[in-house]
């Protein structure tokens, strides 16, 4: 029986663009260019890290926003660290750049060189927007009212 080849999901890409679009906006704020906001995280008043997020540059139609994580296990494990370009035009945002390593595909085939899951640039960014909706149910930023 021969396996059939992964078929991107282009439409579930696109939702999960969209969600973390609307979801970096609302973390964002008014943060400008060279700026960075910090997220503290925390659980029944322990924090457990804090979520940064560095506009890295700032354009009318398009912006780069570095967004990585310091906490409590930073000396064991390597910090999570992404680049996302969010494109204003059609409110996406989307995972560019993952622990320094950028150009994902749509699919790969399996199994490859470098281990990449077949649907790996759809994983990255469900991977932000779980990231990001934890930020904004558990974080707390003192220059933000609220961000809920």
């Amino acid at each position: 029986m021969t396996k059939a080849a992964y078929v991107t999901d282009l439409k579930t890409l696109q939702g999960e663009c969209a969600a973390n679009y609307l979801r970096l906006v609302r973390l964002l704020g008014d943060l400008g260019a060279g700026n960075v906001r910090e997220v503290a995280l925390a659980s029944h008043d322990r924090r457990l890290g804090t979520l940064c997020l560095e506009m890295l540059e700032q354009a009318p139609y398009t912006s780069i926003v570095r967004v990585s994580q310091s906490g409590v296990l930073d000396d064991f494990v390597e910090p999570p660290r992404m680049r996302v370009h969010l494109y204003h035009d059609v409110r996406m945002a989307e995972v560019t750049d993952f622990q320094r390593k950028r150009h994902f595909d749509g699919r790969y085939r399996y199994p490859n060189a470098h281990m990449h899951q077949p649907d790996e640039k759809l994983q990255l960014n469900r991977f932000l927007g779980e990231w990001l909706q934890h930020g904004l149910a558990h974080g707390h930023s003192l220059d933000l009212p609220e961000l809920r």
